[in-house]
């Protein structure tokens, strides 16, 4: 994958809650965008640990670098908002997470989420207008919700006021993490 020449300015923040995550939809784009210079936090609603999943068996735990209650907007370029049944489930009854991801839309920052992800969009009525994919079953939340929903690897929706890209599951890892990388890079610009 190229490189990008402003990847290292990128702050990202990885949005989930402290349980439930899909491991490898966590680790997989975190660890492609470290890689390629950006500077990720792992967020959570409570500080300590986050427990991963691999499908419906405990995984790793990964160290909290913020509480929701701690984020601002000014500290972060974009979003990825992982997978897992459990995580965004819970995510969304979080306030502060949904808030956020309120404002960083308002600011026109990136948001990528993948699988169920797109449930805490849901939430804030951040799919209305939009179009996006996820894992099929969240389908008729995201049209109730006012949503376009596709069956695609990737989709990047520029209708709105922000970017957002979304998968459909672990498969689609490789695009998902080219997409969020042509996306998180474009047009980034502050002092660092």
């Amino acid at each position: 994958m190229p490189q990008a020449s402003n990847s290292s300015n990128i702050r990202v923040a990885f949005l989930v809650a402290n349980e439930g995550i899909e491991q490898i939809e966590l680790t997989t784009p975190w660890e492609f965008l470290k890689s390629e210079g950006a500077l990720v936090e792992l967020v959570a609603p409570n500080g300590g640990t986050a427990r991963a999943m691999n499908h419906l068996s405990l995984a790793d735990e990964f160290p909290v670098d913020r509480t929701t209650s701690q984020l601002n907007v000014d500290d972060f370029d974009a979003v990825v908002l992982p997978g897992g049944v459990a995580n965004p489930d819970r995510l969304r009854l979080d306030s502060n997470a949904v808030n956020f991801l309120k404002k960083m839309t308002a600011a026109s920052k990136p948001i990528a989420a993948i699988c169920h992800g797109p449930w805490t969009l849901v939430e804030g009525d951040l799919v209305r207008g939009r179009t996006l994919t996820s894992w099929p079953s969240l389908r008729t939340d995201i049209i109730n919700a006012g949503g376009n929903w596709v069956d695609e690897e990737v989709k990047i929706c520029t209708s709105g006021s922000n970017i957002l890209v979304t998968s459909r599951n672990p498969h689609d890892l490789p695009a998902f993490c080219d997409a969020i990388l042509g996306v998180f890079t474009k047009g980034i610009s502050h002092s660092a």
